[in-house]
């Protein structure tokens, strides 16, 4: 068996190797395309469905923080005014328990300084009358003793005092 070898360019190749190579080509180019450019154009679209769904995922969540943080931002600022409204009505409701305090504080010192000048007003005039006793008691003693020295010595008065008792006994 012999081989002969025939005469081969790269360079200039023959009519044969040609049709042969450009027959082998179409063949490989026409199954690649039935079975591999299908598959490979239905990944490629379902990659770039893929793709787009995430990104439209994406700004869907980007939308939904953005409307998160203005509602996290709305209810902060409401949860501010309503600390901010507490605290005044607490210092209002503070407010008014001291003004309270403070008037039936004066109230309770009007009454019981009241309370005391009426007690000092009768205690000073329970004083009066008791000095005024005693005085009149004092006074009396010391006319009677004068009187018991007068009318001892002296006649005129004893009938002086018969009479002043007579008088008494009649009224």
């Amino acid at each position: 068996m012999m081989f002969a070898l025939a005469d081969f360019s790269v360079i200039t190749p023959d009519f044969g190797l040609l049709f042969w190579s450009a027959l082998v080509f179409i063949l490989f180019w026409f199954l690649i395309g039935k079975f591999a450019f299908k598959a490979i154009g239905e990944a490629l679209r379902d990659r770039e469905q893929n793709i787009q769904e995430a990104l439209d995922a994406a700004e869907k969540a980007k939308a939904e923080m953005a409307n998160l943080q203005a509602e996290n931002d709305r209810l902060l600022a409401e949860a501010r005014e309503e600390k901010a409204k507490i605290l005044k009505e607490a210092k209002e409701a503070g407010n008014t328990i001291v003004a309270d305090a403070k008037t039936k504080a004066k109230d309770e010192a009007n009454k019981l300084l009241s309370n005391a000048r009426v007690e000092i007003d009768n205690q000073k005039k329970a004083a009066l009358q008791e000095v005024s006793n005693e005085v009149g008691n004092m006074a009396l003693e010391i006319a009677e003793k004068v009187i018991k020295k007068e009318l001892a010595s002296s006649k005129d008065h004893q009938t002086l005092v018969n009479k002043l008792v007579e008088e008494i006994k009649l009224n």
